[in-house]
C-alpha cells in the first residue's frame, strides 16, 4: 500500500431527476467542481477519515451514518479490510458538500480511485463506476446510478435506467457557464423519492401525463444541446421545473431562487437533484451573464457556485 489519490466530479442534473428512477431518460453533466480523496497508510488498524470539504452547515453531521455505511459497502466491493490494513482517508477539493450536486457520488468516485491508486489495482472507469454505485447505496438506498456515472466519466451524459443502463455521451463543443444556487437546506433524497412513489401510486393518470411529457422534453433537450441551441434548452429546463413542481419535489426556497435567476436573465432555471431543498441550476452562457445571475442570487443572501457543465478530467487541474 502506498499513498494514493483520486478525483470525482460534482454533477448537475439538467433534466428529469426523479423521473429517471422510472426509466425516463435524464440528461446529467459533470460540473467543473470536484472532490479529491487522498489515501495514506496508517500504523493503527481501521481507517481514519478527515473530511476537509467545504460544506453546507450540518450537511456532514447529518450524513455521517450514511457515509460510514457507504465506506463499508465500497471496502466490501473492493475486497479490502481496513481492520487488517490501517489507512487514513482525506477528502478535500472545491466541490461544496451540499444536497443536489452529487457530493456523495463525487466522494465515492474519488475514494474508489484513491484506493485503486493506493493498492495499485488495475481497474477501468467502468469498474470504478460500479464501486461508486455500491457506495451510493449507503446514501440513497436505491440510487439511479446517474450521479456516480457523471462523476466518473465527466462530460454530458444521456442516462436511462434499465436492466442494462443506457449511458451515452452527448457531444458538447465547449463547457458552458452555469450558476448553482444553494437553498441551504439539506435534502433527504430517499424521503423525496419515496414520496413520489407513494403519490404516483395514488394518482396514476395524472402522473402518467407528467412522466410522458418529461420523456418528450429529454429528447427535445438532447437535440437542443447537439444544435448548440441554449435558448431552447433553457425553455425546456423551465418546463421541466414545472413538471417537478407537479410531482411535489420543489420547495418555496427553490422556487424563489429559480424566479430570481430567470428575472436576472438566465436562459432557464430549475431545481437540480433530490429537491425539497438543496440546489437549483441556472443556464447562463458567458461569464457576464453568469456573474449577473449569481450576484442577483447572492444579494438575497444565498450561496452560489459559478461553474460549468461539460467538465472532464482533461479540463481540470486538481493536484
Amino acid at each position: 500500500m502506498k499513498k494514493g489519490h483520486g478525483i470525482g466530479f460534482g454533477k448537475a442534473i439538467l433534466l428529469n431527476e426523479h423521473f429517471v428512477v422510472y426509466g425516463i431518460p435524464s440528461i446529467v453533466s459533470a460540473i467543473g467542481n470536484y472532490t479529491v480523496a487522498r489515501v495514506e497508510p496508517s500504523s493503527k488498524p481501521g481507517f481514519l477519515l478527515e473530511d476537509k470539504r467545504p460544506a453546507t452547515p450540518k450537511y456532514k453531521e447529518e450524513k455521517k451514518d450514511q457515509q460510514k455505511e457507504s465506506f463499508a459497502l465500497m471496502f466490501k466491493k473492493m475486497g479490502l479490510d481496513p481492520n487488517k490494513q490501517g489507512m487514513k482517508i482525506t477528502l478535500e477539493g472545491n466541490l461544496v458538500a451540499a444536497s443536489g450536486i452529487g457530493a456523495s457520488a463525487a466522494s465515492c468516485v474519488a475514494v474508489a480511485r484513491a484506493l485503486t491508486d493506493s493498492f495499485e489495482l488495475t481497474l477501468s472507469d467502468e469498474q470504478i463506476n460500479d464501486i461508486a454505485f455500491e457506495g451510493e447505496k449507503g446514501y440513497h438506498g436505491t440510487p439511479s446510478g446517474v450521479d456516480n456515472t457523471a462523476s466518473t466519466f465527466g462530460g454530458l451524459i444521456w442516462f436511462q435506467k434499465a436492466e442494462q443502463n443506457v449511458i451515452d455521451r452527448i457531444p458538447i463543443a465547449n463547457p458552458v457557464e452555469i450558476v448553482i444556487g444553494n437553498t441551504g437546506k439539506v435534502t433527504n433524497t430517499k424521503a423525496a423519492v419515496d414520496g413520489v412513489k407513494e403519490r404516483k401510486e395514488k394518482n396514476p393518470k395524472k402522473y402518467k401525463e407528467v412522466f410522458d411529457r418529461a420523456e418528450n422534453i429529454a429528447y427535445l433537450a438532447k437535440r437542443a444541446i447537439e444544435d448548440g441551441s441554449y435558448v431552447n434548452l433553457g425553455k425546456l429546463m423551465n418546463e421541466n421545473h414545472k413538471l417537478l413542481q407537479q410531482i411535489e419535489v420543489s420547495s418555496r426556497e427553490l422556487d424563489f431562487l429559480v424566479s430570481i435567476a430567470r428575472e436576472a436573465g438566465a436562459l432557464g432555471a430549475k431545481l437540480t437533484g433530490g429537491g425539497l431543498g438543496g440546489n437549483m441550476i441556472a443556464l447562463t452562457p458567458g461569464k457576464e451573464l453568469q456573474d449577473t445571475v449569481a450576484t442577483a442570487i447572492e444579494k438575497e443572501g444565498f450561496q452560489t457556485m459559478r461553474t460549468v457543465i461539460g467538465a472532464s478530467r482533461e479540463s481540470v487541474e486538481y493536484l
